[in-house]
């Protein structure tokens, strides 16, 4: 259930649903429930400091009420800062108000300089804030950035939107919570944009709703179980062409690093054969990886063949003609990085893609999304899930939108946000590695969409393999991730792979 992702839209409707079968309230007591009890967790042995507890003037703000009450009443030493707001608080809310009032609550009106806290509560605003967060507030939660302590979100951390990951507003701040316990349905903008440096460790609680009244979610976390059933065992009687060929097309003059990693990335994730098509003069043989075999684009035979085409093609007419001849082919496509951009140039181009009938994945980053959008990157980073689901709709393909929570989607609107990666993969280099993994699973048969799905949580996992081996963040390369995906790989099919 955790990987089923909500709008704000469906999770009112859960709560309306929810509120015609439950006296009145019980969603706000259950929530403060699960709260508190997450908070005790996170405190552990550090009790004896006191918990700050940030209500602001709705229900989260009323959930956040309910949470001080309880820890509270539990021996914990909870201290509110209270901004009510000026409207009239709905009467779950003001009902939580009075029950934290006639406890042992303590109550502040501003946030002392040199208090030391073990926990902070932040339940200024929900799911519901559509404006950038200004004032007294804005400067509140700069100051959270001061506290060496865990932070608690409740719902979505205030000043996130909750849909799109996005911090709202041009020039917007948002609290960064090092855990965040959402309700009624996980959230896509906990997990994509901004979502996760903002969100920490998420947890959900469906707050005891029933399974009966959810809705289809609108978006998906990605999961093992959704490109499970492709992961196969390797038979003992099979042979070098029973895992297909890869054709990596690019390498113009001063670009022959880029598709040599993708082709080596193909090679480690489990292709049969793999070509470099070189458009430059490029290098005879790859030393490091000398089963590499090195062609002249010119002339080389694109059938029967799995293209990844575009890591350091740049854009001259020799690209563009071998862009619209694969484009024209019956190959399975993977296109990245300049062939984007010359496929973001040309409406021919992207009507040819649009009519294919065999595979074709796109691996943008938000520039090369935005151009093949005809937009900005702000616009595209402003609603990821929006942005891959137009490209995927207009190009007939299956998107792979790169960045923090990578959004797959395809033409009818499917969407998967990855939740595998870290900062490690910022670096010149890792979009070739993942697009020659996208064309080895696409070679060895694995259908588009979850070809796309798997090569991004396997790119991702190989990064926090090495990560959690102390290679990285900081200085891990391109060039270390083709082995860690090739461990990721296997380790998957011993434990996953039908039997």
């Amino acid at each position: 259930m955790e990987h089923r992702l909500y709008t704000v839209a469906q999770i009112r409707t859960i709560e309306e649903a929810a509120y015609a079968n439950l006296p009145a309230g019980t969603l706000m007591t259950r929530a403060g429930q699960a709260a508190s009890a997450y908070a005790l967790e996170l405190l552990g042995n550090s009790r004896a400091l006191p918990v700050l507890v940030l209500a602001g003037p709705g229900n989260n703000g009323g959930d956040a009420l309910e949470v001080a009450a309880n820890l509270a009443d539990a021996g914990v030493d909870a201290t509110v800062l209270h901004l009510p707001g000026r409207a009239e608080a709905s009467s779950a809310t003001a009902a939580a108000y009075e029950r934290a009032r006639s406890g042992t609550v303590g109550w502040i009106d501003m946030l002392p300089p040199d208090a030391e806290w073990g926990l902070v509560i932040d339940g200024l605003f929900g799911i519901g804030l559509t404006r950038p967060l200004e004032g007294e507030v804005r400067e509140l939660v700069a100051s959270l950035s001061t506290l060496r302590c865990p932070i608690l979100a409740l719902d979505v951390p205030s000043g996130l939107d909750a849909d799109t990951g996005a911090v709202i507003g041009p020039d917007g701040i948002a609290v960064c919570a090092t855990h965040t316990i959402t309700f009624l349905g996980n959230k896509p903008g906990l997990h994509t944009a901004d979502g996760r440096d903002h969100a920490g460790q998420v947890r959900v609680d469906m707050l005891g709703v029933d399974d009966s009244v959810l809705p289809r979610a609108a978006a998906a976390s990605g999961d093992i179980a959704l490109f499970a059933g492709h992961l196969a065992a390797r038979r003992s009687n099979s042979h070098k062409g029973s895992f297909g060929d890869v054709a990596v097309v690019g390498g113009a003059h001063g670009m022959a690093g880029a598709p040599v990693l993708a082709a080596r990335s193909a090679l480690y994730a489990g292709a049969g054969r793999v070509f470099v098509a070189s458009l430059g003069a490029g290098p005879g043989y790859d030393s490091t990886q000398p089963e590499l075999m090195f062609r002249q684009a010119d002339d080389f035979d694109f059938f029967g063949r799995t293209l990844v085409i575009g890591p350091g093609m740049g854009d001259s007419a020799n690209a563009i003609r071998l862009m619209a001849k694969a484009l024209d082919s019956d190959s399975p496509l993977v296109i990245d990085a300049d062939a984007l951009n010359l496929i973001g140039a040309s409406p021919d181009m992207q009507s040819r893609l649009a009519q294919r009938s065999a595979p074709s994945i796109l691996t943008p980053h938000p520039l090369e999304g935005a151009r093949l959008l005809g937009m900005t990157v702000a616009v595209v980073q402003g609603d990821r899930l929006e942005a891959a689901r137009e490209m995927a709709l207009r190009m007939n393909a299956t998107v792979i939108l790169k960045g923090s929570g990578s959004v797959i989607a395809r033409p009818d609107g499917e969407v998967v946000i990855n939740p595998t990666g870290n900062a490690g993969l910022a670096t010149a280099g890792t979009g070739d590695v993942l697009a020659g993994l996208c064309g080895a699973l696409l070679a060895q048969g694995w259908p588009g969409w979850e070809a796309a799905i798997g090569a991004a949580w396997i790119h991702g996992a190989a990064a926090d393999q090495l990560v959690a081996q102390g290679i990285g963040p900081i200085g891990l390369t391109a060039g270390e991730l083709p082995a860690a995906l090739r461990q990721v790989l296997n380790r998957l099919v011993r434990e996953h792979a039908p039997r």
